[in-house]
């Protein structure tokens, strides 16, 4: 059921739209995909080395435009390496019959961002990654690209998710500022909002660790083994004493926000990169925040901070401690999720974070 007539579906709509058949696969969609406000996507069973990245255009279907991109193919069941620096394509095994007044972002998860591992979704017939028209029927295809490590994917391996919307949510800065003074959403005075709610990089921290740089070498990664990792075998600790980190071009960084959020439990948000303006640099590739991220359901805030996946380009940045670096846009939930972020049994793998890696590496 719905609640209001705009807004991002939560966990019982999505559940609801399984039902119904406007989401569906060959396999059973297990109940621990379905996430407060998202969908996890699984890969099948084969995957296409390509020459390029591509998106079909209005007039053309993805298997329509394979062949001329791809150089082998190879098979998932069992599992297989994807490696770094190289494109693939996949197609999911979750398929979309989506009504008119439905539409879909895709994004990936956040262990997958905070591996470097650029992950988008492609439909048939699309002229932009990762947005998905009301009213779209047919097949899900994930372009991965593994730009710090090579990985090991099989058939079932959960890289991306999708989250579903109904009209255009998205809360206006009025309405920003009108929900942190009710409900204190972010750990700053004053706040910022411009296009959303500003947040700023932590390089200040009190053991001198900024955070974490990917190794140029490093071994595979099993996208599928949880807490299995050194972390040195594959980071080097940033360290920093004078407030500031020099961002190498083309290096990964996994750094935090100096800020806590909050995202109460009736709204999601959304990542999204600073204005460019600041420095050629990007902060984040997984950008879906649930309901529930920093929260509890006595309203008291888990004092969640957010992992920030950097990336410079083109020359050395010279990061400073509080320097604006991205900002949260929020959308208005239809209505709550029935079990928000962190919640018990929710599974939630980073509620109460600070600095921290994905879930694969083992934490002390």
């Amino acid at each position: 059921m719905i609640g209001k007539t705009f807004g991002v579906l939560p966990m019982q709509a999505i559940r609801s739209m399984i039902e119904q058949g406007q989401i569906f696969s060959h396999t059973d969609i297990s109940s621990d995909q379905i996430q407060p406000a998202s969908l996890d996507l699984r890969v099948a069973n084969q995957a296409h080395r390509i020459r390029a990245s591509f998106l079909t255009g209005k007039d053309l279907k993805v298997s329509e435009r394979i062949d001329s991109f791809c150089m082998h193919s190879m098979d998932l069941t069992d599992g297989a390496v994807l490696e770094k620096g190289c494109v693939y394509l996949v197609e999911l095994q979750e398929q979309l019959d989506l009504p008119e007044n439905i539409h879909a972002a895709a994004n990936a998860k956040s262990s997958t961002g905070r591996l470097d591992l650029l992950t988008r979704l492609i439909t048939d017939h699309s002229r932009e990654f990762d947005r998905i028209e009301g009213g779209y029927s047919g097949p899900l295809y994930a372009e991965i690209c593994p730009r710090s490590f090579s990985v090991l994917v099989r058939k079932g391996s959960r890289l991306n998710q999708i989250r579903f919307r109904i009209g255009q949510p998205k809360l206006s800065d009025e309405a920003i500022y009108k929900l942190h003074q009710q409900d204190d959403i972010i750990s700053a005075s004053p706040i910022i909002v411009h296009e959303g709610l500003g947040f700023s990089v932590d390089l200040d921290r009190p053991d001198n660790l900024a955070g974490y740089r990917a190794k140029r070498h490093a071994g595979i990664i099993d996208m599928d083994a949880i807490g299995q990792y050194p972390i040195d075998d594959f980071w080097e600790r940033v360290t920093t004493t004078d407030r500031q980190l020099v961002l190498d071009p083309e290096s990964f960084y996994v750094l935090v926000s100096k800020e806590h959020v909050a995202i109460p439990p009736q709204y999601a948000a959304e990542m999204m990169p600073y204005i460019a303006m600041i420095g050629e640099f990007r902060v984040h590739y997984a950008g879906f925040f649930d309901p529930g991220f920093g929260w509890t359901t006595a309203n008291v805030h888990a004092k969640s901070q957010a992992v920030l996946e950097v990336r410079c380009h083109e020359a050395p940045f010279a990061l400073q401690d509080g320097q604006q670096v991205g900002r949260l846009c929020f959308e208005a939930m239809t209505e709550p999720p029935t079990r928000p972020y962190g919640s018990t049994g929710s599974g939630s793998n980073y509620q109460g974070q600070s600095l921290k890696l994905s879930k694969h590496f083992c934490h002390a």
